[in-house]
Formats: C-alpha cells, sequence, structure tokens
C-alpha cells in the first residue's frame, strides 16, 4: 500500500506559519527539529497527507510564497463538522473569500491562508 506522506507548502517564517496553522486552524505540531540554519517543521490536520512548512530562503522561493498554486484552490480541509470549524477559524481572524454554500459533494467555503494560498474548508456530503 502507498499513501502521500508529505506535502511542502513553502513559508514566509517557520513561528507565524505554526501559530497560523496550530492556533488557527487547529493542526497539531508533529515535529520541529533545528536542522542548521533550518527547521524539519511538520505539521497535521489529523489525517492523510501532513504538511512540511518549508521557509523560503533564496528570492525564487520568496516569490512564490501565496501563490504556489496559480491563485486556484490548491488545499482542502476536511471537517466532521463545518460550524464549528468555521467558527473557530472566523473567531482567530482567517479570511474566508466566500460565504459557506451547499453542494453536491458538501458544505464548503473558499479561504486563504496567512500567506494567500487558497484553501477550501469541506465537509463531505453523507453517503
Amino acid at each position: 500500500m502507498r499513501s502521500m506522506g508529505l506535502v511542502t507548502l513553502v513559508v514566509r517564517d517557520y513561528d507565524e506559519a505554526l501559530r497560523f496553522y496550530v492556533d488557527g486552524l487547529g493542526f497539531t505540531l508533529v515535529e520541529d527539529t533545528p536542522q542548521g540554519d533550518k527547521r524539519w517543521v511538520v505539521v497535521s490536520a489529523g489525517g492523510g497527507a501532513s504538511l512540511l512548512l518549508a521557509q523560503a530562503d533564496t528570492d525564487e522561493q520568496s516569490a512564490r510564497v501565496g501563490d504556489q498554486t496559480g491563485g486556484r484552490v490548491g488545499f482542502f480541509l476536511t471537517t466532521d463538522d463545518f460550524d464549528r470549524d468555521h467558527a473557530r477559524m472566523t473567531s482567530f481572524g482567517v479570511r474566508f473569500l466566500e460565504t459557506p454554500r451547499d453542494e453536491v459533494y458538501g458544505r464548503v467555503a473558499v479561504f486563504e491562508d496567512l500567506y494567500g494560498n487558497r484553501w477550501d474548508l469541506l465537509q463531505p456530503a453523507r453517503a
């Protein structure tokens, strides 16, 4: 069996990214290991692939912070309680780009992370 273990997200600063993903989105810090002038920082939403937060260290990487998917929704945070998580995230100051809507596949709303990457908060429809 194979699975996707990590997805790299280029960030401006490790600590501000940790505050957003752990405090704002409720992710769990899995690992934060110094590696010389870098850190190995992994956060998880609880299931599926985890995020490897990689601090940009070149101009080229810095230019991609917040626009890793060309303005499209590139990340999907699924939940079993949309209203709970939407309220938590809103109270933290997460910027939603639309009001929640119901689609055939579930309840969804697009939000931006602290850098402008677009995410879906999604509670899948029950089968």
